[in-house]
């Protein structure tokens, strides 16, 4: 039932078919749902943006899909939204995180987490270049990424330069190219751990032994929903919430504005694991959910009811207290507390012109 009092949930998008896990979990949770498709729109900053909570669900992947000008509107989008004083789950901070391969490591790294060496290079002089400073073989892959998109691997720049000057070869939006340190797996997964609002909610394993394509949502990879945890691309993995690196990841995102990700690491023979990739539009795997028990877009709504509440709670403070208000630095609205101070909410709710 959609509840009068919750706000309305603006969701920000460009791929139709992974919405509906989002909505009908946002809708089971009372709220009214409004979808706003981003690829050609207007923004007009005379005209107040829609009241509610907003959603980012943009894809760094949405120009393979005909949708050109999405990255560049969604950007200005999240600018305006932010500037109004909207409330935006994911905002222009993990936007700009997740449309950037080389920001991530640099992200990655400031906060102590390993990764393999990662190189931007733009142009073929240069991207030959940065591939002569690799010891072993090395991955290519888009900036700005998603679904695996120009992801090869290559044993020496010779490999690459012949690539290079092949029909086929996409250098992406940009041409922005990373060049990767390969990090061979003793077994063909990949690890993706999942984070809501500062909290662990699962981890998988991701199949490699065919590819790098590895979207998780059942539109992209499908799986049969009976038999056992460990068959198809997706298996569950052995990782918890109390895991280093878990904490790692948690304390990352709340440093970086990143409110819902799935990040993922491959680990070496030795056991060293090394971060790659932050994805903030992260889908889950419903099939996999079910054999595991947990359905990680109930998690998101959840988490936005919490939000909800807090918003609630800052509107009040705002109406009641005007002296508070004024204590702000610039007069405004009170800061906003990110994912911590949402995340006993999170917890108690468990027991186009704009």
């Amino acid at each position: 039932m959609i509840s009068p009092v919750l706000p309305t949930i603006n969701v920000l998008y460009e791929n139709p078919a992974w919405i509906p896990p989002l909505q009908e979990a946002l809708e089971r949770e009372g709220f009214r749902v409004r979808l706003v498709h981003v690829n050609e729109g207007i923004v007009d900053p005379s005209v107040p943006p829609p009241e509610g909570i907003w959603m980012n669900r943009i894809s760094p992947s949405s120009h393979t899909r005909g949708h050109v000008h999405t990255v560049e509107l969604a950007r200005q989008l999240l600018y305006r939204l932010e500037s109004s004083g909207r409330r935006v789950i994911n905002g222009l901070a993990a936007f700009e995180l997740e449309m950037s391969k080389l920001r991530q490591d640099i992200v990655l790294r400031r906060h102590a987490i390993r990764t393999p060496r990662t190189v931007l290079a733009v142009g073929r002089e240069h991207l030959l270049a940065a591939a002569a400073t690799f010891d072993g073989p090395f991955i290519t892959k888009h900036d700005q990424g998603g679904k695996g998109l120009g992801i090869r691997l290559f044993h020496d720049p010779g490999d690459l330069a012949a690539h290079l000057d092949g029909a086929r070869f996409d250098a992406g939006p940009g041409a922005r190219m990373i060049l990767q340190e390969y990090i061979g797996a003793p077994e063909a997964f990949i690890t993706r751990v999942e984070i809501v609002g500062g909290r662990f909610v699962l981890a998988m394993r991701s199949s490699t032994a065919e590819g790098f394509e590895l979207c998780p949502s059942d539109v992209c990879n499908p799986m049969p929903r009976a038999g056992g945890g460990a068959t198809g691309l997706f298996g569950a993995s052995p990782i918890a919430a109390d895991d280093p690196l878990v904490r790692q990841y948690i304390g990352m995102c709340d440093a970086e504005g990143i409110e819902i990700a799935g990040i993922e690491f491959v680990e070496d023979g030795l056991g060293n694991r090394y971060t790659y990739d932050i994805n903030g539009t992260t889908n889950y795997n419903q099939a996999l959910g079910a054999r595991i028990g947990i359905d990680g877009m109930r998690e998101v709504a959840r988490y936005v009811r919490g939000v909800a509440a807090e918003e609630g709670r800052l509107r009040s403070v705002s109406a009641v207290v005007p002296d508070y208000v004024a204590s702000q630095p610039d007069g405004g609205t009170p800061a906003r507390p990110f994912a911590r101070s949402v995340r006993e909410s999170y917890n108690e709710a468990k027991p186009i012109v704009i």
